[in-house]
This record gives structure tokens, C-alpha cells and sequence, in this order.
């Protein structure tokens, strides 16, 4: 072609868009990546050869320059917007991206128009690099800004859903998980403070030193009662004020009650000279009573540690490791309750010789905020994850440039003089919130996850909460209601706690270990089939052979281990193991990506609250059962009315864990998948417009 010949110009397709675009003479480009003109424009005269000067691109395309493109470079002298455009893609060939500008309207408004530029008009959809000398210049018709920041969108996301692990990754499991340690420990260091606590301030109508069937049944649904409250509350307000915003204030709440407990005191129970109505009067608040109410509020603050946890790491989690770093901070639960154990077993025996029992209680619930305080300055300094960043503060600059810098460097900074450009996008409202859980689809989802996990907590915690009651069915030790002196209180107290750190070492705690190794390899949905059907199962053998297991000849104190109660310490070590190698750890995982990211926490919170009233449930079954019936209504005499509640709760888990399976049928598989390509929208064009001005009012 001969330098000057005129070619018309190819037509590119775009989705929103037909772009019309025209290449000058290869003479003309002097080598180097050039803006084509428009249609409309007709050829240059030889006299007019002279271009302006466009921005340096290098000869290739290096992943350094690939990422620079995210960021908007500074404005040009001339006055100039500059916004990233990948050309190569766009025209399919293997040139280089350059950089276009948005051509200002009119420089005489000097006000702030809300999207980061002093005095530049609105954006708009037509854009032109600036015109030279003589008025010549090259030109773009109908390109959408909402194209680029979709794509720029795209590519933060795709940065993250690729990424290697990193250092990064690894402190934000830590971080999270150190919370869940926490969490654990202090839900289940009560199962055997509360026997300390019955035996110093407890004596119920039979004359015996221990809390009474109510007294119990409040201590123990305390905690569930506020996690309920707070998995709501933090779950809807992490996605209104933001992640980053409200994590480390729910640890804050749980150190406090945690020490309120360990300090909790009662009036004494008689007074000199005091009259009946004073005495009253002095014990209208009980230590039981103080217990209950501070571990109500230590609830709300664990319940807003499952939403805040789980959504920020699913959210910082590359798509091939989510579901490994998911598990592994929910296996710091296991981690808990397993320390917790241990830390009772050494308490029990630092105290044995003084017979402080008071002490030793107030020690073993206190040493429960230590870690809480480790971890809270690393709370209060971690990032806010740049899907919340994009999708609700709508500032897709500063999620670009945070996603870069925690990948590479490990660290964040967010300028708080810069002037944040908000894109559009769907916006969090009642009436959208409505609109896509009235979708059936993901009204389905969200039924099938909570109740998925509103099944497998009735089974986990009305176990785990009873473990002491379970370990004297089986004679493993005797109630310590029954001891004499401080010497057989502390050997009882050895007993129970042995008890559970075999329970918890031998079952639980393998179970987390196996869902972290297989999670992403088996799939969130066959790993919650597996486990609800091995639980129906296993529960039906329990509670089926309830008597046979724990009475063997004998159902009065603690003979020789024999093979029956052997078979039910295996048969429940089975059941803990399939619970977390199973659908305790993925109803944990599935509610953290299967929704949007405006919506993920607040669906996260009422899943999670689910499960809280299963747990709260199988409490009730206990508590109704025990008050009920009393060993003198027992037939024949073989069972207590502890053992009757037990095996009634163990055949209500067997039910409970079969229609568990039929919700697992609901839920969708989220192994290997995107959260965006899972939430059940649109994703490739979330943003439906670019900033828009601040509006000006006279005053």
C-alpha cells in the first residue's frame, strides 16, 4: 500500500458496543503501537504528517507493564484523563496496550465532580486522545468506561482466584483461626467448670453439691442463645460497614466476658442478724445467674466471629486452596477444644493439694482470653478484602492497587486524602435483597445451607456439651455430686477431663485434620453426603443398643472396661470424626461462597444462626427429658434419667442426620468454581456505569 492510501476501516464487535476503527500506513507509525482515527475522519495531507506524541510502550508486553495498566496513571500536562485500555485485546493482535484519554469538556468548572478530578466534566462515553497543533488528532467512538472497569474488575479477581499461596494466606488463616481457638475453648471449658461450679456453689432438692437440671440447662444454652444473636447482628452489619471495620470488635467483646466470668462473684448465702426479706434481697443475684448473663454477651461477640472469619477468607482465598484455607481455620475449633482439655487436666492437678476448686475454675475460664489478646492488634491491621472494596465501596482503584500489594509485598496502604471514585453497581437494598432470595434457585440455597447446618449442630453440640454426663454413663467416672472430700472431687475432676481429651484427640480432631486434606480433592457436597450418612447410621447403632452398651451387667459405679463400653467410646469417637470429616466443617464452607458479595455475610449470619438453634434444640431434649423423668419412673430400673435423655437424644440425631442428607441434595458443589461464577448473576458486567459527579447546590 502506498504511503498515504487511504484503508476503510475494520469493525470490532464489542458486547455493548460497534467499534469502528481505521489503521494508518505502517510508514506513518514509525514502528510503535498507534490510536487509530475515525471513519469520519478522512486521510491526513502530506503536509499534516506529523502525529502527537504518543505515550512509550514497550516492544512487548511484560507482566510488569500488563499490571501497570491497573492502575490510572497521573494526568497528563495537557489536561488529559488517562484510562487503561488492553488494545491488544481488544483489536485480537499481539500489540502491545497503549493508554487512551478522555478529552475534557470544559476546564472553566473548577468544583470537585466526585470522581478524583478537580475540574474535568463528567466522563464520557466517547473518547478522544487530545488533538495536536493544528487540530488533528485521533479519535474513538463509543467505547464504554463501564467495559474497562469491568475488565479491570475481572482482572483484580482473577489476580486473587489464581494466586500461589503466599505468606499473605497463611496469616490470614492464622489470624482468623486463632479467633475459632478462642471461640472453642471457652464454649467448651464450661463442660467441666460447670461440674466445679455445682460442686462450690451447687445444691439442688436431693441434698447433693451440684447445679439443678435449670441451672445447668441455662449455663449451657447461654452461649449458643448470644452466638445466635451475633451471627445475625455482624453478619448484616460486615456487609453494610465492611469487613475489616467490625473484625477485631468481636474479640474484644469476647475477652471482656471472658475475664467478667473468671471475676464473677455471688452475695454469701446467709447474713448475721439479717431478716428474712434482707436475705432475699442479698441473693437476688447468684454466681450462676452472673455466669449466665456474661456468657450470653461472650456470645454475640463469638457469634460475629463465624460471618467476619469465614467471608474474609473466602474472599482472600485463590479458587484451588478456599477450600483448604476455609477448613483450616475451622479445624482451629478442634484445636480448642483440645487444648482447652488439656490446660483443665493441668488445672486439676496444680490445685489438687490446696483443694481450691473455686480457683481452679476461675484459672481455667480466664486463661480463655489469652489468645483472643495475641491476636486482636493483627485483627484491627488486616485488609479489607478487595471484593468488598469493588462490589460495595465501589472504589475499584483501590482494590486494584490492594490486590497487588498484599500479593507481592504482604502489606496494604490506603491513602486517606485520596478522593475515592465509586462506580455503579447493584447496591445492597431490601428490595434487591428480596428480589434475588425470591429467586428460587437461590431461595433453595440458602434453605438447604441452613438447614444443613441447623441439622449437623443439633447432633455436635447436644454431644459435645454433654460429654461429662456421657462419660459417666459409661462408668468412666462417677458424678462428683457424690464425693465425700476434696480428695474424691479432684480424682472425679481428673477423670472427666481425661475423658474428653480422649474423646476430642481420638475422634474430633483427626476429623479436622482429614477435611482439610480432602476437602478441595472430594468436593464440599459429596464430603456432606458422606458424613450425614455415616451419622445416621452410626447414631442408630448407638441408641439402639443404648443399654447393652452402657450397662453391661452393672449400671451402678465403675467396674473394669468392658467390651461393650468399649464399642460405644468407639462407635461416638466414629460418629465425632465423620461430624468434622463431614458436614460440620462444610455447612462451615458452602454459606462463605455460595452467595453474593453484597449478600455473602448476611446469608453466612443466618445459616450459622440455624445451627445455633439446632444446638439449642438438642439442649431442650436433655433439659426436657431429665425433668420429665426421674429414676424412680425409669422401667426396671436399668437406665437413670440421664441415660433415658441420652439415648433419646442419640435416636433424635439418627432422624435428624437423615434428613440432613436430603438437604445436602439442594446445595451446589463450589469446589473449583469462582464466588462469582457461583452467586447465580451476572458477574462479567457487575459495574453498570462509571463514577458519577457530585451534585452541586445553591445555597
Amino acid at each position: 500500500m502506498e504511503e498515504g492510501d487511504y484503508k476503510k476501516p475494520p469493525i470490532l464487535e464489542t458486547p455493548q458496543h460497534t467499534l469502528t476503527l481505521t489503521s494508518a500506513p505502517d510508514a506513518q507509525l514509525d514502528s510503535k503501537p498507534h490510536i487509530p482515527s475515525t471513519l469520519d475522519q478522512p486521510p491526513l495531507a502530506e503536509s499534516s504528517k506529523k502525529r502527537p506524541p504518543l505515550p512509550p510502550v514497550p516492544s512487548q508486553d511484560p507482566p510488569a507493564y500488563r499490571k501497570s495498566l491497573l492502575k490510572r496513571p497521573a494526568t497528563r500536562s495537557d489536561g488529559y484523563i488517562p484510562l487503561s485500555v488492553e488494545w491488544a485485546h481488544l483489536l485480537d493482535s499481539k500489540k502491545p496496550p497503549t493508554t487512551v484519554y478522555l478529552r475534557p469538556e470544559d476546564t472553566s468548572n473548577t468544583m470537585d465532580n466526585g470522581n478524583g478530578h478537580q475540574y474535568y466534566a463528567q466522563p464520557q462515553d466517547t473518547w478522544q486522545p487530545p488533538p495536536d497543533s493544528s487540530g488533528e488528532g485521533y479519535s474513538m467512538n463509543e467505547i464504554s468506561q463501564e467495559y474497562i472497569l469491568n475488565k479491570e474488575r475481572r482482572n483484580a479477581l482473577s489476580e486473587v482466584d489464581n494466586a500461589k499461596f503466599s505468606l499473605f494466606h497463611f496469616r490470614v488463616v492464622v489470624v482468623a483461626g486463632v479467633g475459632f481457638f478462642t471461640d472453642a475453648y471457652d464454649i467448651f471449658a464450661i463442660n467441666i467448670a460447670s461440674i466445679m461450679i455445682g460442686f462450690i456453689y451447687g445444691f439442688d432438692l436431693t441434698g447433693e453439691n451440684k447445679l439443678t437440671d435449670s441451672q445447668d440447662f441455662g449455663i449451657k444454652i447461654a452461649t449458643q442463645c448470644g452466638t445466635l444473636i451475633g451471627q445475625l447482628v455482624f453478619g448484616l452489619i460486615a456487609d453494610i460497614a465492611g469487613r475489616k471495620r467490625m473484625y477485631g470488635i468481636e474479640l474484644l467483646i469476647i475477652i471482656f466476658c471472658t475475664l467478667a466470668q473468671a471475676l464473677a462473684g455471688t452475695h454469701p448465702t446467709t447474713t448475721t442478724n439479717a431478716t428474712p426479706e434482707l436475705q432475699q434481697s442479698v441473693n437476688s443475684i447468684t454466681i450462676v445467674g452472673s455466669i449466665i448473663v456474661w456468657r450470653v454477651l461472650m456470645g454475640i461477640g463469638i457469634g460475629g466471629d463465624y460471618p467476619l472469619s469465614a467471608i474474609i477468607t473466602s474472599e482472600f482465598a485463590p479458587v484451588h486452596l478456599r477450600g483448604r484455607l476455609m477448613a483450616a481455620v475451622f479445624s482451629s475449633q478442634g484445636l480448642g477444644q483440645l487444648v482447652g482439655s488439656i490446660v483443665a487436666i493441668i488445672v486439676i492437678a496444680g490445685y489438687k493439694h490446696s483443694h481450691n476448686i473455686d480457683s481452679a475454675w476461675r484459672l481455667l475460664i480466664g486463661l480463655g482470653c489469652v489468645p483472643g489478646v495475641v491476636a486482636l492488634y493483627f485483627r484491627f491491621t488486616i485488609p479489607e478484602t478487595p471484593r468488598f472494596t469493588m462490589d460495595i465501596s465501589r472504589n475499584v482503584a483501590q482494590a486494584t492497587q490492594d490486590v497487588e500489594n498484599y500479593l507481592q509485598h504482604g502489606t496494604f496502604f490506603v491513602d486517606p486524602d485520596a478522593t475515592i471514585e465509586r462506580v455503579q453497581t447493584r447496591k445492597a437494598s431490601p428490595r434487591d435483597f428480596f428480589g434475588y432470595f425470591s429467586r428460587m434457585e437461590n431461595l433453595k440455597i440458602l434453605l438447604a445451607v441452613s438447614y444443613s447446618w441447623f441439622a449437623i449442630d443439633f447432633a455436635f453440640y447436644g454431644l459435645t456439651l454433654n460429654s461429662s454426663i456421657i462419660l459417666q454413663a459409661i462408668h468412666f467416672s462417677d458424678s462428683i455430686s457424690t464425693a465425700k472430700t476434696f480428695d474424691e472431687a479432684f480424682s472425679t475432676l481428673s477423670k472427666i477431663a481425661t475423658g474428653n481429651l480422649i474423646l476430642t484427640a481420638a475422634g474430633l480432631f483427626p476429623g479436622y485434620f482429614a477435611s482439610i486434606l480432602f476437602i478441595d480433592r472430594i468436593g464440599r457436597k459429596r464430603l456432606q453426603y458422606i458424613g450425614f450418612g455415616a451419622l445416621t447410621v452410626i447414631f442408630i447403632i448407638m441408641s439402639a443398643g443404648f443399654k447393652a452398651f452402657t450397662c453391661s451387667g452393672s449400671c451402678t459405679g465403675s467396674g473394669p472396661v468392658s467390651a461393650p463400653v468399649v464399642g460405644f467410646v468407639f462407635l461416638y469417637c466414629l460418629a465425632n470424626f465423620f461430624q468434622n470429616f463431614g458436614p460440620n466443617t462444610t455447612t462451615f464452607i458452602v454459606p462463605g461462597e455460595a452467595f453474593p458479595t453484597r449478600y455473602r455475610s448476611t446469608a453466612y449470619g443466618i445459616a450459622a444462626a440455624s445451627g445455633k438453634m439446632g444446638a439449642i434444640l438438642a439442649q431442650g431434649v436433655v433439659f426436657a427429658t431429665r425433668l420429665t423423668t426421674t429414676d424412680d419412673t425409669v422401667e426396671s430400673h436399668e437406665l437413670t434419667s440421664t441415660n433415658v435423655a441420652l439415648q433419646r437424644l442419640l435416636a433424635a440425631c439418627a432422624g435428624v442426620m437423615a434428613t440432613g442428607i436430603i438437604s445436602t441434595y439442594f446445595i451446589p458443589e463450589t469446589k473449583d468454581r469462582t464466588l462469582e461464577d457461583i452467586s447465580n448473576e451476572d458477574q462479567e458486567n457487575f459495574i453498570t456505569g462509571p463514577p458519577q459527579p457530585r451534585r452541586q447546590y445553591q445555597t
